[in-house]
């Protein structure tokens, strides 16, 4: 239990009726005659520790007083009637204050080392006695068990009668007693003294019970004694006699952390187990170090600012912010187990808790005052988590979010915008409004609150005669959550009342990231929305000073009225939003009159307003983020006024938002354009007239007119108007702007248009480039063509000439292919040498003004020999060593990659994982392979690409993700990406100063070259996309070839040397060594004698020596032929 509030049991539930008295008290009417039976109940109240019970508290009284214990008894109802009075004196009570006689009452608080309660009995032995007591003979009996903890004594009157009259009547008769506890070593305690006296004519049982209290001497004795004389009248009959005793052993459990009382009544005043209950004040829980409680009421008041800590010891409150930050945090019945209090953003509890213990006006009308929030609620059995926060937070009228790991509480109180929204941070759906179903909005409410005089909910009845006279009397029943005062349940009546009256609006819209991440459930936003003010009065700052403001914009768009009192809003770069008077506007300068706190930064947020038009505020609803990494907002609207309105009927200010019935000035800067668009397949024309809109138009009217004909009309609501199927003619528009009650501008604007339909030439080809592809074919790329009258129905048409030294013409070539279609960008066409040219053909026959050429200079073909295979991602011992712009080399997922470009905007550089991905993804970045190819001379050379990349998001961490349920896509597709091999080739010595080819795309092809460079681009067109490149690398082969003897060749008698027609390729340092590939040389030798021998031959790359010796080896002459079989081609 928490707060203050009234815990009920009405009947005998789970209760232990014992028999029960008090060591050396007598715990029975001295007059009463009938059998007498106690019973005791223990009750669990409340988990602990509590405060106590609250006329205890409110007196002032010390814990295990009697005087505590009395006042308590106040607050203890008996089928709800206090045991004792609230006019006695708690002190010392006059036995006609007791409702209830003979009740004892013992309490714990939940402490954690409370002792138990005694005379609650776990073990009963009960030992017969029989035997009469009198004057002369008292009776004693031993009980030996040192574990006994008390004894129940309980004797028998058979009869007690006085026939001694005359007139034939039975009177009642007396006798007294007395029970003694002895202790081993002869001490004596009086335990006790009675009277007995009455009438009764059948047998009647009598108990006492006899607590031990302290140490005992043990064997102790019991002994019961006659202290009246014995009758010696045989008309007087009052003997008695010990019937049996019972020994006692306490139940001594002591529920540490839990609240619980015992009682002891007699059972004559309540046959059934009566129905309890009591007025507690519950759980003590933490407070902050600066806050002290009002015992009278529970309400905190606070001293100077709070540096965080809490008091060393809990204390009771009714404030429901600490009410819940206890039960979010204890590990017994709260979320402890699954909250820590580091999770818990104790600022936001605190700043709550002010508020909550601000006085306010309880409506009594004597002008007394009480906490404007409080609970006092009782919390019975298992309840679900997340209703028990929103049934607390409902009593402070806040909620509770997850916000970055922490849970947050944010309250309906008054406070200033916190941030600024325009169409410049908005999505481009702009600002959406709903309003509330007039069903929906109550007349009348019935607010409940628990009286706690009559221990019953009550209800108090508000209207609001204005919605009565509107809607008739249309009541709504509302159920506040721990609330206990009359007051509090008529101003969550008024608010109520106020918020389906008033707050009838919900404003959605989507806004950009850095608005959104900002951006918070409860917070108070300004809304400047042109749609609404009819003008445009925010927008992002383009330079600024403390003390002016240059703007975005200073056209007819935006209205910077420097008239009627205007204020300028700006978000400075802490993102706090500050407001200032303007002194003047010049421009698109504002010039304020004291200065701001710091300089805003460029493109940073700002709104004027003045006494015509004012913002509009609304107070956050939620904050969802969005898959397009936009962020929905979804706010209520929201007065300031409305606090006071509530509390103390101030009347609510008006407020001021738009201009819409002003006739407006006529659109400017009209145009009118020539558009050539697809419908059905089909090229047709198009005039688009377009304007620049006006701030608090609802509608434009366009006139126009072709030819000096009749004017025809068009009404829209966009600042521009498309005017489909047009066709060559003289044009005349003229245009008005509507406003929001329908009024036109007085003037119109004009402009006259001569269109000329679809007669232009297509634009030539662009970037054009070719691809060998096979032996025989290549493949042509060039940009698709971008008007519709071509790539529709119009076509591609390619053409070769045969002439190499670049003097092709259109008129000089013929048709290399079929025409492709006009929609396409490249063709696979034959491998021929010469000029190939290509144009642009539209659905009307109208070709490119100018042809676009490539020049094909063919390699000879060879065959395959593997000269190198170059891998980057394989070099040794770095792997992407080569130059990067833009890339690094990502070591984790071994790879190059696209770096971030935003490092300045790191707010905690320890805490960064990976410093190359900061910030936006970069648009383009190149790496350029390590080492160049060179072949030590020209040969043609196939090239061959290896390239393996993947697109990926580098920033798409999921711990980053807010709400895991909302998102849609968790494949992560990735659009924007793509890599590029290009190469460039030099005919010269690559390491001098060579002139090198312009660098293309590299796929696979054949090369005449010495020498080669290869490089990548990477390119992002998101800045949230990335793009790795895991494998990059060539491979470059050669073709074989053979050269040999035509007829036989006379050796001579020498040295014979051979030259090769063209030399081969033998290898060079870092591809296979030099003279690795040596030709392969077949010699057949003619008409050798017996002895003869070859020596040699010796291999070069230009050519071979060998000379023919006879057995003295002497060189003789000898024909022969040769053939040569190598690689590579050399010029």
């Amino acid at each position: 239990m928490f707060g203050g509030a009234t815990i009920r049991y009405t009947g005998p539930q789970n209760t232990e009726a014992l028999y029960n008295s008090l060591f050396g008290r007598i715990m029975l009417r001295q007059t009463a005659i009938t059998s007498k039976q106690h019973a005791t109940i223990v009750e669990v109240l409340s988990e602990g520790e509590i405060e106590g019970w609250a006329t205890a508290s409110k007196e002032g009284r010390t814990k295990g007083t009697t005087a505590y214990d009395n006042a308590a008894k106040k607050d203890t109802f008996f089928n709800r009637t206090p045991i004792l009075q609230s006019v006695a004196n708690s002190a010392s009570p006059a036995s006609n204050h007791y409702n209830f006689q003979n009740v004892e009452f013992t309490p714990r608080f939940g402490t954690a080392n409370q002792t138990h309660i005694n005379s609650v009995p776990k073990v009963e032995t009960e030992y017969g006695v029989g035997v009469d007591v009198t004057t002369s003979a008292p009776v004693t009996r031993s009980i030996t068990n040192s574990d006994v903890d008390g004894v129940r004594v309980t004797i028998l009157v058979p009869q007690l009668a006085n026939f001694d009259n005359d007139d034939g009547n039975i009177n009642g008769e007396e006798f007294t007693l007395k029970i003694e506890i002895i202790e081993n070593n002869g001490t004596v305690h009086s335990a006790i003294t009675d009277r007995v006296i009455g009438k009764v004519t059948s047998p009647y049982n009598r108990d006492y019970q006899i607590d031990f209290k302290g140490t005992l001497n043990f064997p102790v004795s019991v002994r019961v004694t006659r202290t009246s004389s014995d009758s010696d009248n045989a008309k007087v009959i009052n003997a008695f006699k010990w019937s049996s005793y019972t020994e006692i052993i306490d139940e001594k459990r002591t529920y540490p952390n839990t609240a619980y009382a015992a009682f002891r009544y007699d059972s004559e005043e309540f046959p059934q187990a009566p129905a309890r209950s009591y007025r507690i004040r519950g759980v003590k829980v933490k407070i902050p170090s600066n806050a002290t409680v009002d015992l009278q009421t529970g309400r905190l008041t606070f001293s100077g600012s709070w540096n965080g800590i809490f008091k060393t010891n809990k204390e009771w409150t009714t404030c429901p912010a600490w009410i819940l930050y206890d039960i979010l945090s204890s590990t017994r019945f709260g979320l402890g187990d699954h909250i820590s209090e580091s999770q818990l953003s104790k600022y936001d509890f605190y700043s709550c808790s002010v508020y909550n213990n601000e006085e306010v006006d309880d409506g009594s009308g004597n002008g007394t005052k009480e906490a404007r929030y409080s609970c006092n609620v009782l919390i019975q059995g298992k309840v679900d988590p997340y209703r028990i926060v929103n049934d607390i937070c409902s009593s402070m009228r806040a909620n509770a979010y997850w916000n970055q790991g922490s849970l947050s509480l944010v309250q309906d109180k008054p406070t200033d915008s916190s941030f600024l929204f325009t169409l410049a941070n908005v999505a481009d759906g702009g600002f959406s409004y709903t309003g509330s179903s007039i069903k929906a909005r109550h007349s009348v409410v019935d607010s409940s609150f628990l009286n706690l005089e009559t221990q019953e909910k009550d209800y108090i009845q508000i209207s609001d005669a204005t919605a009565v006279s509107k809607y008739g009397v249309i009541t709504k029943k509302l159920v506040n959550f721990g609330c206990t005062s009359r007051g509090a349940a008529a101003r969550a009546a008024r608010w109520l009342l106020y918020t389906e009256q008033n707050e009838t609006n919900v404003c959605t819209f989507n806004t950009t990231i850095d608005s959104g991440v900002i951006c918070r459930p409860g917070a108070v936003i300004s809304i400047a929305d042109p749609v609404v003010s009819g003008a445009r009065r925010g927008g992002r700052v383009s330079t600024a000073t403390t003390t002016q403001i240059t703007v975005d914009d200073s056209s007819s768009q935006t209205d910077l009225d420097a008239t009627n009192n205007p204020k300028l809003s700006v978000i400075l770069t802490n993102g706090t939003v500050e407001t200032r008077d303007v002194s003047s506007i010049s421009g698109s300068v504002i010039t304020v009159s004291s200065a701001f706190s710091s300089a805003p930064a460029s493109n940073s947020l700002w709104i004027l307003e003045n006494d015509t038009i004012e913002t509009t505020k609304w107070r956050v609803l939620s904050v969802t983020e969005a898959d397009d990494s936009t962020y929905a907002i979804t706010a209520l609207s929201y007065n300031s006024g409305k606090y006071a309105y509530v509390e103390d009927g101030s009347t609510l200010p008006t407020v001021n938002i738009s201009n819409l019935n002003v006739i407006l000035n006529p659109p400017s800067n009209l145009q009118a354009n020539e558009v050539i668009f697809e419908q059905s397949g089909q090229a047709l024309v198009k005039i688009v007239v377009s304007w620049s809109p006006v701030q608090g138009a609802t509608e434009y009217q366009l006139q126009y007119k072709k030819d000096n004909g009749n004017y025809e009309t068009i009404s829209t609501r966009v600042p521009e108007i498309e005017l489909v199927g047009t066709s060559a003619g003289a044009f005349e528009f003229r245009l008005f702007t509507i406003n929001a009650a329908l009024v036109p501008s007085s003037t119109p604007s004009t402009l006259t248009l001569n269109a000329v339909g679809k007669t232009a030439v297509p634009a030539n080809v662009s970037n054009l480039s070719y691809e060998p592809i096979s032996k025989n074919s290549a493949r042509l790329r060039w940009d698709q063509s971008t008007e519709l009258d071509v790539k529709l129905a119009g076509k591609v048409e390619i053409r070769h000439s045969s002439k190499t030294d670049g003097t092709g013409t259109w008129s000089n070539s013929t048709s290399l292919i079929p025409a492709k279609s006009g929609a396409s960008s490249e063709a696979v066409v034959p491998l021929v040498e010469g000029e190939i040219l290509i144009k642009f053909i539209d659905d009307g026959g109208r070709a490119s003004a100018s042809a676009t050429s490539v020049l094909v200079d063919l390699p000879d073909p060879l065959s395959a020999l593997a000269v190198l295979t170059q891998r980057e991602d394989q070099l040794s011992p770095t792997p992407f060593s080569g130059a990067k712009t833009n890339v690094f080399h990502d070591t984790a997922n071994s790879c190059i990659t696209l770096s971030g470009e935003q490092f300045d905007s790191v707010a905690d550089v320890d805490s960064i994982v990976n410093f190359d991905l900061i910030g936006d993804i970069q648009g383009t970045g190149t790496y350029n392979f390590a080492n160049q190819l060179d072949l030590g001379a020209v040969y043609s050379l196939d090239l061959k690409r290896h390239f393996l990349t993947e697109g990926y998001l580098p920033n798409d961490q999921f711990d980053s993700i807010t709400d895991v349920d909302a998102r849609a896509d968790w494949d992560g597709a990735v659009n924007s990406v793509d890599a590029k091999l290009y190469v460039r080739t030099t005919q010269t010595d690559p390491a001098s100063s060579p002139t090198w080819s312009p660098w293309q795309i590299f796929a696979n092809g054949t090369f005449k070259m010495r020498g080669a460079e290869f490089k990548t681009v990477l390119t992002s067109g998101d800045t949230d996309e990335n793009i790795r490149v895991k494998e990059l690398g060539f491979s470059a082969t050669m073709q074989r070839r053979q050269e040999q003897s035509v007829g036989a060749v006379s050796t001579g008698a020498g040295v014979k040397a051979i030259t090769f027609a063209k030399p081969f390729f033998v290898g060079v340092s870092g591809l296979g060594g030099a003279n690795a590939y040596l030709p392969s040389i077949g010699l057949q030798v003619n008409n050798l004698a017996s002895g003869d021998y070859i020596d040699g031959p010796t291999v070069t790359r230009t050519g071979f020596s060998f000379t023919v010796k006879n057995s003295s080896n002497a060189a003789v002459d000898r024909s022969f032929s040769w053939s040569a079989t190598g690689y590579g081609l050399s010029p």
